[in-house]
């Protein structure tokens, strides 16, 4: 009998980080089923299986719930499997534990430090480094050399949506104004929570070199662009895989990877210097490409399918039991609205 799988998604970005589990998933030989309490369902294709009712997903009896949200219903079938929903931004709660998940499956060696330093002293978890799977399909793209910087360069311009780590309001102006000289093309997209008045601003700004893009995956438009623009966006990091530089304005964790600026007036400057790829910069961009995700092949999600059978085969049990979480598991219960047993 075919192994049943439930993906579960919160918002519309879980298409994008599951549907490479989906694909190693069907290519075992496996089945896959998505539930969501969050946008996302409506744009599931034709040969995806959505499951709207908790009875649904019971039935399935899966062997395992993958997710990239914080949380997962508890009274799901199956070993509960965090593989998170992007990297570590300098944000609060990433390093977090929720009490809900089995199994942590992280994305690289910083992750894995920090949750299996959690794991040893709470014991209600297990941590397997695996990579991420949101960008298998994006690291066979980006295989092979760097390509050199194209003739206009392409600038991606991206902002978190909390007000207090955004730049998008900051540097509006000089966006504006570099996006009307013609020397350089712009690519904007937000964070899907973005204040709706800000995205409206930036996309009156489009023009014949900017381009206002609504893409659900922001993976693909890196192969279309030289560099990024950001803050403290966990979309960052992903960039950096590419082993392109990023300008960033107030980042929370600058470092030596990144170009980072706290005066709108460093904007241009910064962006020049980002475009002439200094050795020492693109040096430490790959150093610390390979600290959050050293894995260029491709096969996380294959990674991942094997941490939860050796789990299941070990008996699916860590030397402690999870929290009971009742306040959490409360609030779940109301908003998937399922009163039943667990």
């Amino acid at each position: 009998m075919a192994k049943h799988y439930l993906l579960y998604g919160s918002e519309r970005y879980a298409l994008a980080i599951l549907r490479p589990l989906q694909d190693a998933i069907r290519a075992r030989g496996g089945e896959a089923a998505w539930f969501f309490d969050g946008p996302g369902a409506e744009d599931l294709r034709p040969d995806e299986r959505l499951l709207t009712t908790t009875e649904e997903v019971r039935r399935w009896n899966a062997i395992a719930v993958i997710t990239g949200s914080n949380a997962v219903p508890h009274f799901f079938p199956g070993v509960k499997v965090e593989t998170f929903h992007g990297f570590d931004a300098g944000k609060p709660r990433h390093i977090y534990i929720r009490g809900f998940f089995d199994l942590y499956c992280t994305t690289g060696p910083n992750d894995t430090r920090a949750f299996t330093d959690i794991a040893e002293r709470v014991g209600h978890f297990k941590v397997v480094e695996t990579g991420w799977p949101k960008i298998d399909p994006f690291m066979k793209d980006i295989a092979g050399a760097l390509p050199p910087v194209r003739e206009p360069p392409v600038i991606l311009y991206h902002s978190t949506f909390s007000p207090s780590w955004s730049a998008a309001e900051t540097l509006y102006e000089e966006v504006k104004r570099l996006s009307r000289t013609g020397e350089w093309r712009w690519i904007v997209t937000f964070h899907p929570k973005m204040n709706p008045d800000t995205v409206a601003k930036f996309r009156a700004l489009q023009n014949e070199h900017l381009r206002f893009a609504d893409d659900d995956n922001i993976l693909d438009l890196f192969p279309q662009v030289d560099m990024m623009c950001s803050d403290t966006s966990s979309a960052l990091n992903e960039f950096l895989l590419t082993h392109k530089p990023v300008v960033t304005f107030k980042n929370r964790r600058p470092g030596p990877q990144l170009i980072d600026i706290d005066d709108a007036a460093q904007f241009e400057p910064a962006i020049r210097r980002a475009l002439s790829r200094p050795p020492a910069l693109m040096q430490a961009i790959v150093d610390y490409a390979d600290s959050i995700h050293p894995y260029r092949d491709g096969r996380s999600s294959e990674r991942v399918l094997e941490a939860i059978d050796a789990f299941i085969v070990a008996g699916a049990r860590n030397p402690r039991p999870k929290p009971m979480n009742l306040w959490r598991k409360l609030k779940i219960r109301k908003r998937i609205g399922y009163w039943g047993p667990a």
